[in-house]
């Protein structure tokens, strides 16, 4: 199936499903343990009602927003991915061009098979943010965030759910198209052994450090100087700790479903998130976003942006950077129609009173129900 008959992201799953390895798309795919929460993130948007203003003026929309300073033509970025070049030979690079080719932004991971350096020269004028792993030794930690600066990336995303790592590439295949490669995470180091290997899952563990806590969040934030993101938050603790800490923005995310199952989706807790932080820090979204219409509903629940991880890998397998486009392409296209639909000409349009959650409408069945039933008992009394 040819790229440029693809109109949707499930095309675009189906078909990336179709070009790309047993492993590649398993390691992709996955869910934590049983899936509970990686489902919960997709159907949990169809829990929620959007109820339109009509007759409004919306003949021309502006999807444009602006994140940490940084103008982006519509509010739906790359979220940080592993391992690109599972997908494509050109991996984050080809990445970075798409998502620079719609300008909007893209979150580079630590596990990623291009330097720092590399991916900033394929995509110079794109929007750059790094994802920064936490190490036991911070010497190593303060280069990456002078490298970041220095190759114009414009942002530091940390992940506050991962306490701790599986390095999970144990059932890596012989028979790899090619080698998968750090360059983020050996830096002058020359790995000890194979990816699956025993003797690299010691190297990882000696050198990431794991279950870090807020004295590492607030390390980074006062040793670099670019604003700080924090990716993983699903309490309003969290959140309210993330501000005290002076974090820029918070990023409510399960790590696609793929840390903590049985954890909620991340919609269902993006209004309280967005009341804890009280316009402190801005809020972003990922998990689950398969259409315009999911962005909408996380935009009027109180998201500035939403950040998509998968659907971007799916664009990636089928068509390199044009692939990335193209599915970026399909969630502005749909998310503008949807604006029209619900009567928002720009994203400032976009208020809470668009939203409702089904449980609204059952409360109100029931609520209906009640008293009809208690009509009837007064008037058999009476």
């Amino acid at each position: 199936m040819a790229t440029t008959t693809l109109t949707t992201l499930a095309e675009f799953e189906k078909a990336a499903r179709q070009k790309t390895s047993e492993f590649a798309w398993s390691y992709v795919s996955r869910p934590g343990k049983d899936g509970q929460t990686h489902t919960d993130n997709r159907q949990a948007f169809k829990r929620y009602r959007l109820i339109p203003r009509n007759l409004r003026d919306v003949y021309i929309r502006d999807t444009s927003v602006t994140i940490l300073g940084t103008k982006l033509d519509f509010p739906i970025a790359i979220a940080p991915t592993a391992t690109h070049r599972l997908l494509h030979p050109d991996a984050e690079s080809a990445t970075a061009r798409g998502a620079a080719s719609m300008n909007t932004a893209m979150v580079l991971s630590s596990w990623s098979e291009h330097s720092l350096e590399k991916v900033a020269a394929a995509a110079p004028r794109g929007v750059r943010w790094f994802y920064l792993l936490f190490y036991r030794d911070r010497g190593r930690m303060k280069r990456l965030l002078v490298r970041a600066e220095r190759a114009g990336y414009t942002a530091i995303v940390l992940t506050a759910d991962q306490p701790f790592f599986t390095f999970s590439f144990r059932k890596v295949p012989s028979t790899l198209p090619m080698p998968l490669w750090f360059p983020n995470i050996y830096l002058e180091d020359v790995p000890p052994g194979a990816l699956g290997s025993l003797e690299l899952a010691d190297y990882f563990k000696k050198t990431i450090k794991e279950a870090a806590t807020w004295e590492d969040v607030e390390w980074v934030r006062k040793n670099t100087r670019l604003p700080v993101v924090l990716k993983g938050i699903l309490s309003v603790e969290d959140a309210k700790m993330a501000v005290r800490l002076g974090i820029d923005a918070v990023l409510v995310s399960n790590h696609g479903g793929r840390q903590l199952d049985g954890g909620p989706a991340t919609i269902d807790v993006l209004a309280d998130i967005v009341r804890a932080v009280g316009g402190e820090a801005e809020v972003y979204l990922d998990g689950g976003v398969r259409t315009g219409a999911d962005v909408l509903k996380a935009l009027a629940l109180g998201a500035r942006c939403v950040f998509i991880g998968r659907p971007a890998l799916w664009g990636l397998a089928c068509n390199g950077a044009e692939g990335v486009q193209q599915v970026l392409q399909i969630l502005k296209e749909e998310l503008s129609l949807a604006m029209a639909r619900a009567g928002c000409a720009k994203i400032s349009d976009i208020q809470p009173s668009l939203i409702v959650h089904e449980s609204y409408y059952l409360n109100r069945q029931m609520f209906n129900i009640a008293g009809k039933v208690n009509n009837k008992i007064l008037k058999s009394k009476y």
